[in-house]
């Protein structure tokens, strides 16, 4: 489609308002999750003070099965591995 850029552009009175786009809703196919929080889900702890609360994390070692990639250095499983550079493993994500 070819635009005429030498066209009169909208005026204000024109454009619908920032108050008319949040009245009418969210746009069909969105989702209440902006794609950033999909990965890092947040918890309402309800405002309780967790301040002496222990939390005990048990760290595995890398196992004999694993390697971590030298590109992204994500503790991966051998069969994730892409090839193999001077400096060690690279896995398949990282090689794409």
């Amino acid at each position: 489609m070819a635009t005429d850029y030498d066209a009169p552009r909208k005026t204000e009175e024109d454009a619908e308002s920032i108050e008319a786009l949040k009245e009418r809703g969210p746009a069909k196919g969105a989702s209440g999750l902006d794609s950033d929080d999909a990965d890092n889900p947040s918890f309402d702890l309800g405002g309780n003070d967790l301040s002496d609360v222990e939390l005990d994390v048990i760290v595995l070692p890398q196992q004999d099965d694993e390697f971590t990639c030298v590109s992204c250095f994500l503790v991966r499983h051998r069969s994730q591995v892409d090839h193999e550079t001077e400096l060690g493993p690279v896995c398949r994500e990282c090689s794409n």
